[in-house]
């Protein structure tokens, strides 16, 4: 009998102590697509400890988790990493110690794999060298945003640093190129966030007085004639938080193919979000330390497009 044909229960080891479900899942599961995966945590058929459960629920060690019977089209398995990406992660390594890594994550590669995607950064992380083969996402960032993203190497460093994001104690900095004069009155917004998931798999957030509260402070770094390069501040780590409070203020981020409806004032092949600095305390002894991401080629020519070539009045 094939083991998807009957009910699993496992075991988390220690390794994947602080880890979230549904990512513990689609490696236990083997590419059985995120959309799949939902779908069974959602009817209460996946249990932690004999009780239901969230996507987000962060396991323990030793937590019993049970896994149903997955029968249906499964996804392909990760597939090989090209050296050519094993390299481009390599190079874009910006702090690496024992614990943990820090990288600049670049625009259009998604964090891991899933609903369709044959392999993301995480996995192709987990084939570049054996010490990385047990390596965890602390956090995540959308497939389009690149910038700086921390990698747990060991189980005791992903629970530290999962509970600052929780808790608030990570300092998030972004920049962001939107369309429009932002206004300086608008320096702090404060909209909760409900998020919503299709049939297809695809995340779609909206505000709703009823979803989970999301706050981002904004300063204005450089204005242009039809954009505005903003400093952005998360106080909350909601998904597409950024993104869906631009366009809630009527200036959705230029690049962003999902939020922004309208016709683009600038178009543009990427999405101008950068996670341009994180801060955080590597371990409970140890004071704050900063990491900085280097804007992307891409970001960096539209700026420069931006100040030479100004539209005609």
């Amino acid at each position: 009998m094939n083991p998807s044909d009957k009910v699993q229960y496992v075991q988390v080891p220690g390794r994947q102590c602080g880890q979230r479900l549904d990512n513990f899942l689609l490696r236990e599961l083997g590419g059985l697509p995120r959309s799949r995966i939902y779908r069974l945590i959602r009817r209460g058929e996946v249990r932690v400890n004999r009780g239901r459960c969230k996507p987000e629920t962060r396991l323990e060690a030793g937590d019993q988790v049970r896994i149903p019977p997955h029968t249906g089209p499964q996804g392909a398995a990760p597939a090989a990493a090209s050296e050519k990406l094993k390299q481009s992660l390599v190079d874009r390594i910006l702090f690496e110690d024992e614990a943990m890594l820090v990288l600049n994550k670049p625009a259009g590669l998604p964090v891991h794999g899933g609903s369709g995607i044959r392999i993301g950064l995480i996995e192709a992380l987990r084939q570049t060298r054996p010490e990385w083969f047990e390596a965890e996402l602390a956090h995540r960032l959308d497939r389009e945003t690149s910038g700086c993203l921390v990698i747990a190497k060991q189980a005791g460093f992903l629970r530290h640093v999962q509970h600052q994001f929780r808790t608030g104690a990570v300092d998030k900095h972004y920049l962001a190129l939107v369309q429009g004069h932002w206004s300086q009155d608008i320096q702090l917004i404060d909209q909760p966030l409900r998020k919503n998931r299709l049939s297809s798999g695809e995340r779609m957030v909206k505000p709703d007085p009823d979803g989970k509260a999301a706050k981002t402070r904004f300063r204005i770094k450089q204005p242009f004639a039809n954009a505005t390069l903003l400093e952005i501040q998360l106080e909350t780590g909601r998904t597409h938080q950024v993104r869906v409070h631009c366009q809630h203020a009527g200036h959705p981020i230029i690049g962003d193919r999902k939020y922004n409806l309208d016709t683009p004032v600038i178009p543009h092949k990427h999405l101008a979000l950068h996670a341009r600095k994180i801060s955080f305390h590597p371990t409970p002894t140890t004071s704050q330390s900063t990491f900085e991401a280097p804007l992307p080629p891409h970001f960096n020519q539209l700026l420069k497009n931006l100040r030479e070539h100004p539209p005609l009045a």
